[in-house]
């Protein structure tokens, strides 16, 4: 008889403001832009044991500013470049619905919608995570919110996006102006005798 494997941990991104720079509702690939930082944070976070895991709330598409499969394409582009990297995403979970545009297709209250912690409950049922192990980082309060509701160990809130309120500031476990900052106290550099 096999062990069950112990439930892992993940370092849970937002997308917008986090991975690529704040654009309005963007979904081409020459628009995209990575914030500095990234591919050095989802490293160091690799390297102690996390796996990869986007979150993102794309109410663009019920909006009608673009397609799903607009989306799925720059998804795909940026799923690449992370694997170039040698920093494949474990997986990436979206929500295209908004509570008041999209038709009979997007238009709805949903759990998966930040603050809702739908994407995140789902990914830790599919990936058997460890969700009070695991980090989020996001860069407004319905990112923190729904780490919270989701029972997430560390919530940290980054100024690389959206503006941040103090009020989001306080609601989260940590604050950073930058990623590399972000990093620096997630991951303390560990200093080795010689």
């Amino acid at each position: 008889m096999q062990a069950k494997s112990s439930p892992k941990k993940s370092l849970f991104l937002d997308r917008d403001g986090v991975i690529n720079k704040e654009k309005h509702y963007l979904y081409r690939i020459e628009d995209f832009e990575f914030v500095d930082g990234i591919f050095a944070l989802c490293q160091t976070a690799v390297d102690n044991g996390y796996g990869l895991i986007v979150i993102t709330n794309q109410a663009g598409i019920a909006r009608g500013y673009y397609t799903e499969q607009q989306f799925l394409e720059l998804t795909e582009w940026m799923k690449q470049e992370f694997a170039r990297r040698n920093l494949p995403l474990t997986d990436l979970y979206y929500c295209p619905h908004h509570p008041r545009y999209g038709g009979e297709q997007y238009c709805q209250q949903c759990e998966c919608r930040k603050p809702g912690p739908g994407m995140l409950l789902d990914a830790a049922q599919k990936h058997d995570l460890d969700l009070s192990a695991s980090i989020l980082v996001g860069d407004k309060g319905s990112d923190i919110a729904a780490g919270r509701a989701a029972g997430i160990g560390t919530t940290a809130l980054v100024g690389t996006g959206h503006p941040v309120s103090a009020q989001d500031r306080q609601t989260a476990d940590l604050y950073s102006e930058s990623l590399p900052e972000l990093k620096e106290t997630l991951f303390p550099a560990t200093i080795t005798g010689g």
